[in-house]
């Protein structure tokens, strides 16, 4: 979608923007002294976007000017007297792209697909794209050809005639700070304080004049919308409305989460009378539901484009009630529940005994046996790429069949992972998601998997607002980092750290559930209904690099089997991205709406 450019005419730098998203604030344009600033989002509060702004341009602005970025879900694009700088948040929300020759960058959008050419594509990008879904946002890779990404936490400089410059990138605040030492670090109620106080900070940054908070009945969206509750109700995040917004399912398995569900709007209720309940009934949204046109019409392949119906539901149901931000509780269950590499940790620092221990306190907790705890946070990390070889070739009798998240699926053909780089893609995605230090990189990659952003994104200007995630603030994140395993691990009860944080506000029956109902009957339930569509999908397509790269038949058994409910969460994974590749190849060639004439600036107009 594109929301905002920058191009160079006649010597001239011209802004271009969507006029609805303007409108609807959630692009902002100031000038200063120090330049222009055309920012889509927020910086530091979702209620003061001019301010935030014009805080983002005067601290950039000054010459030699080097700060810390502050916290926020944007992109931004500076004009400053001597220089350029695009910029975007540690989070990496709203995406920012760059068109580059030469060294010189001659265009810049929220839009990939308006600065690149069709018939240009670039194949190590997929590559990239197939070892798994998170490799798309944090890699410079796009789908086309010059198009280069701007990453999270990074600062481009440019000259004012586009000479690029420096490529910045932000160190990760929440990697700064070591866990604390095991016997000085603090008790649970210490760092459940910690914790609280980061998450009602990042709740009441991101509060608007109407919040919806989506509520599931589960102890993170339930946290969420009661923190903002509490804020409301006590005037800390200054006057709202708040829409408790929640999907309603009355059969199947998650039918099971109703009585949660109205515990949690009850409660929330009790804390601000005049919260408004919308609830939505989901019955008959199935995954899958229009998949040509929630994979195919987005910027970029969409990996959980399949989930797109049940939570474009509950967007439109939001935007009909006027709401100018969404918050979740999505990225809980990475950031907010103990750290189990640090077992890891342990096993490469020669404290064997002190790992076994822990790793049957693990296993004990979770119903798990020492050796799969032992494989799953000291082995694979240290050894990704062979441990699912090994595991492939145990359970190889299926196409699904021990198919993790590096291991070439096999219906990609080998001619082309070979030519392009999928093995080289794979290794590079396995150290991003363990690195060195796994017990860090949960983090970092916790932060591209948490949550369906690319739909909201791809919604926004008719939705006019963007999905938000407080657990995935970088303070949150700190916070959490820091705290040492002592701290935050009891075993058997997920995430003790928040559930002590939340002990005065979260209900018994949702304080005290470990277990959710996971959304499998929306997928059963869409591969059952949807199959043959997406079966005829990949067997009708067009578009000559899907025949190159996949066995098309090979990707059509994947699907039955799929069906038949074969495979597990990794190999459904695979299975799900390579069918919105061949999904959004297929629509490629239609682009998408013009955005509103180009307006030349310059610094300090």
């Amino acid at each position: 979608m594109d929301a905002l450019g920058l191009e160079w005419s006649d010597g001239t730098t011209r802004f271009r923007t969507s006029g609805a998203m303007t409108r609807q604030g959630l692009v902002t344009t100031v000038s200063s002294p120090a330049g222009t600033a055309a920012v889509v989002g927020w910086v530091g509060s979702a209620r003061d976007r001019p301010a935030g702004a014009h805080g983002l341009l005067d601290a950039f602005g000054r010459n030699g000017a080097d700060p810390p970025l502050p916290v926020g879900d944007y992109a931004a694009v500076l004009v400053c007297r001597d220089r350029i700088l695009l910029i975007r948040d540690e989070q990496a929300r709203i995406p920012l792209f760059f068109r580059a020759s030469g060294g010189r960058v001659n265009a810049v959008s929220t839009s990939a697909r308006s600065l690149g050419n069709a018939t240009e594509l670039d194949p190590r990008y997929f590559c990239r794209y197939l070892t798994g879904n998170m490799a798309q946002p944090h890699t410079d890779l796009t789908p086309f050809t010059g198009v280069h990404r701007v990453l999270g936490g990074e600062v481009v400089e440019l000259s004012l005639i586009g000479q690029l410059r420096r490529r910045t990138p932000r160190p990760v605040r929440r990697a700064t700070a070591p866990p604390a030492p095991t016997a000085d670090g603090p008790h649970l109620g210490e760092a459940a304080q910690e914790l609280r106080l980061a998450l009602e900070n990042a709740v009441g940054r991101r509060m608007g004049t109407t919040t919806a908070c989506h509520v599931s009945g589960g102890t993170d969206s339930t946290s969420v919308a009661l923190l903002a509750a509490r804020l409301l109700a006590e005037s800390r995040a200054g006057p709202g409305n708040l829409v408790l917004l929640a999907g309603r399912f009355s059969r199947g398995e998650l039918a099971a989460e109703q009585p949660y569900l109205d515990i949690a709007m009850e409660e929330i209720r009790r804390h601000a009378a005049a919260a408004r309940p919308v609830i939505v009934d989901a019955d008959d949204v199935a995954d899958f539901d229009d998949f040509e046109h929630h994979a195919g019409d987005v910027d970029e392949p969409h990996a959980h484009a399949f989930r797109a119906p049940f939570w474009g539901r509950l967007h439109s149901e939001a935007a009909e009630v006027g709401c100018d931000t969404l918050l979740t509780g999505c990225g809980a269950d990475p950031i907010a529940d103990a750290n189990p590499f640090h077992l890891h940790r342990l096993a490469r620092t020669g404290q064997l005994r002190q790992m076994t221990q822990q790793a049957r306190a693990w296993a004990a907790g979770s119903e798990r046996g020492l050796r799969d705890v032992v494989h799953a946070y000291v082995v694979r990390p240290a050894f990704p790429l062979v441990a699912e070889r090994f595991t492939a070739l145990v359970r190889s009798g299926t196409v699904l069949g021990g198919l993790g998240t590096f291991n070439r699926p096999r219906w990609l053909r080998s001619g082309f992972a070979r030519a392009h780089g999928y093995r080289e893609a794979g290794i590079a995605e396995s150290r991003f998601v363990f690195g060195r230090r796994p017990e860090q990189s949960l983090y970092d990659a916790a932060n591209y998997v948490a949550a369906p952003d690319p739909l909201s994104w791809h919604r926004a200007r008719v939705d006019g607002f963007f999905l938000s995630n407080p657990f995935l603030d970088p303070e949150v994140v700190a916070t959490m980092s820091r705290l040492p395993v002592a701290a935050t691990f009891r075993p058997g009860l997920p995430k003790a750290v928040l559930r002590e944080a939340m002990a005065d506000l979260l209900p018994a029956p949702i304080s005290g559930r470990a277990v959710k109902i996971p959304f499998d009957d929306l997928y059963a339930r869409g591969l059952r209904t949807h199959g043959d569509e997406l079966v005829a999908l990949c067997r009708s397509a067009q578009h000559p690099l899907i025949a190159e790269m996949f066995d098309v038949e090979m990707l059509c058994r994947a699907v039955r089997e799929a069906q038949l409910g074969m495979g597990d969460a990794h190999s459904w994974d695979r299975l799900n991205s390579s069918l919105a590749l061949v999904a959004w190849l297929e629509r490629l060639g239609r682009g998408s709406g013009p955005l509103g004439a180009a307006v030349p600036v310059s610094a300090g107009s």
